[in-house]
């Protein structure tokens, strides 16, 4: 089938939107491609319909689970097999997986970037037949990143093993020039016929999207304002996990239709909440930012922050999440003077002392029961209260030190998700028939599993009920338990045990916490990179003239067109008396020949003592949106 065939029978679409054809047939000419497309612009389908136009499978690598195993799903129902190794997951079932990718006839293996470092991986890889290795947030593999993840750095080595002609493609939503050039870079990506690394860009700018960065003393009194004024889907976001509550009983109370979502709330209730706000029932969800990615709902008509995000690239993620139908759509964030040194205080705060960092890893070790050198990609059931209440770790600090070691890769931490029991039977049918000869007793348990689940449970993991076995079995569940325990502990057969706890994972053989390898420069350089990047978020809200869309268009590295019109921004500006041409002309002229380092702003008014205060500040602040001026590192202003 040609792409568009495969485009009209899988996804229904009539066409392809813009970009994706070409990086389609970039891909099928076997041309490695770097892709950025802003969240909803359709960045999956650049790698699923070329792969189902090729034979072979595409290897998919991104770091979240929930993500992975949401693309497992919608691959599947729509026809398309596909299959996805993480955390959690038992080495039999790791092998029969990547057995169906070598000799059945998987299209699409999701994997996590730490498992290509395994043994099993490698030597699996070697034997199939990949046709493309496809890399999704590949912002993760930059340092220079808002995201970073050291497993990334190793795509490269796990690429070299694949045949040469196999294209690789990286996407990612967001990512400025710096980590463009690191992208390209340390996936050893090869040029394409101009010999250039081949990137395609969508525009950063959404023409549909609104955005405003509003000062307000009183958010609650402003949401239900923005939320009255605006009808449809919402979205709001906050820091904590309270606040969720606490805004969304505010909005009940006011007569607003709202929910909160937050990763603390167990699998069941996040499921519940996000299909009531998908399908409509509720009307605004108020989440922290564990809510929203890979969900596609398309007519968010506005997404409020309360909070101000760390950095421009979270910002632009989840504003990003309103209007993907193309229609008018608003993005609105409220902040008061003191939110931005918080905001500024917060990411010093996600860099705790190098002690403390070795003293949480060795907890952990404690708190699993990890010998030094073993327990690598083995993972547990976490419980951070109890994790913190039972080594007398301060809550806050500890969070920022798993996630710093995280960073360092170390350890992976997954948000809790559903994971249902399991069973498969380690024997076959003979010597599962001899076992139940010398054990009686066991006999009329396994003919009911036998008969309630069919002869594929030798072959592969089958998600089991307890609840559906005690009642054929008119035995309490417990007991039921109890009984697949005992069969597991004689390797009868393989029970997992449904969970629904966050997942603690070693990525590597465990160390002694006294002789943990961390780099302190490069941390030190993390830190640095951090605070850069929260402080372009301040200069981004705090800007009272320049155009917003513009403005993010800047800081990703494009060169920025006309102004949207319909920002905060510009509609101040469309909303002041034009100043005159005259004054407009001799401000250029004055600031285009001054010398380095520019004009002060005391300068610019000695210099136009004569001239009208307010036509002189117009004047200048209309040349600053459409970027003639502009302010230099030293507060002066410069011509460009």
């Amino acid at each position: 089938m040609t792409p568009h065939d495969i485009l009209r029978q899988y996804w229904g679409y009539p066409a392809f939107r813009p970009l994706q054809e070409d990086i389609v047939n970039t891909v099928l000419a076997g041309q490695d491609a770097l892709v950025l497309m802003p969240t909803g612009g359709g960045k999956s389908l650049c790698f699923q319909v070329p792969t189902l136009a090729m034979e072979g499978v595409c290897i998919v690598v991104t770091p979240l689970i929930a993500l992975m195993k949401d693309q497992v799903e919608q691959l599947k129902r729509r026809g398309i097999p596909a299959a996805a190794i993480f955390s959690g997951m038992h080495h039999r079932e790791i092998d029969t997986t990547l057995d169906n990718c070598v000799y059945g006839n998987v299209k699409f293996l999701y994997v996590s970037p730490e498992r290509l470092q395994t043994e099993i991986m490698i030597e699996r890889a070697k034997l199939m037949k990949v046709c493309l290795l496809a890399v999704d947030e590949a912002h993760c593999i930059s340092a220079w990143g808002y995201d970073f993840r050291p497993p990334y750095l190793k795509i490269a080595e796990f690429r070299a093993i694949l045949p040469a002609s196999v294209p690789v493609i990286a996407l990612t939503a967001s990512a400025t020039p710096d980590v463009q050039a690191d992208i390209v870079a340390r996936l050893d990506m090869r040029p394409g016929s101009n010999n250039q690394p081949t990137i395609f860009r969508q525009t950063f700018a959404r023409p549909n999207l609104s955005y405003s960065a509003l000062p307000e003393s009183d958010k609650e009194a402003r949401l239900l304002k923005i939320l009255g004024n605006v009808p449809g889907s919402a979205i709001v976001y906050v820091r904590s996990r309270r606040q969720t509550q606490q805004v969304a009983e505010f909005l009940y109370r006011n007569g607003i239709v709202a929910d909160f979502y937050h990763a603390g709330l167990d699998t069941r209730q996040r499921d519940e909440k996000q299909e009531a706000w998908l399908n409509d029932r509720s009307r605004v969800i108020v989440a922290t930012n564990a809510f929203g990615m890979g969900i596609d709902k398309p007519n968010v008509r506005v997404v409020v922050h309360l909070d101000v995000p760390d950095t421009p690239e979270a910002y632009y993620q989840e504003a990003g999440r309103a209007g993907r139908d193309g229609l008018k759509a608003y993005a609105v964030l409220l902040y008061t003077p003191a939110d931005l040194g918080t905001v500024e205080l917060r990411t010093e705060q996600q860099y705790p002392p190098i002690e403390l960092l070795k003293r949480t890893y060795q907890a952990l070790a404690n708190y699993t029961a990890v010998p030094a050198g073993g327990g690598q990609f083995a993972s547990y059931d976490f419980d951070m209260t109890t994790f913190v209440s039972t080594f007398q770790l301060p809550s806050q600090d500890t969070h920022f030190a798993l996630k710093q070691l995280e960073h360092e890769g170390f350890i992976s931490l997954t948000e809790s998700y559903f994971k249902p029991s399991r069973l498969i039977v380690s024997l076959n049918n003979r010597e599962l028939y001899e076992f139940q000869l010398r054990n009686p007793r066991f006999e009329p348990f396994i003919k009911l599993v036998l008969r309630m689940y069919g002869g594929e449970i030798f072959a592969d993991f089958l998600t089991i009920s307890e609840t559906a076995l005690a009642r054929a079995f008119f035995i309490d569940q417990k007991e039921i338990v109890a009984l697949l325990q005992q069969l597991h502990e004689r390797t009868i057969l393989i029970y997992e045990k449904q969970k629904d706890k966050p997942q603690l994972t070693f990525l590597t053989p465990r160390f002694v916490a006294s002789q943990l390898p961390i780099d302190t420069q490069l941390l030190n350089d993390r830190k640095q990179r951090a605070m850069t990047k929260v402080r372009a978020m301040v200069a981004y809200v705090q800007n009272p003239v320049q155009c917003r869309t513009r403005l993010l268009q800047a800081y990703f590295g494009e060169n920025p067109a006309d102004p949207c019109g319909i920002c905060d921004n510009c509609l101040k500006q469309k909303a002041r008396p034009e100043p005159t041409d005259t004054v407009r002309e001799q401000v250029w002229q004055y600031i285009a020949q001054a010398d380095e380092p520019g004009v002060s702003p005391r300068q610019l008014a000695d210099y136009f003592a004569r001239t009208n205060t307010e036509t002189l500040a117009e004047a200048v602040q209309q040349m600053l949106a459409e970027a003639v001026l502009q302010y230099n590192a030293g507060g002066n202003l410069t011509a460009k």
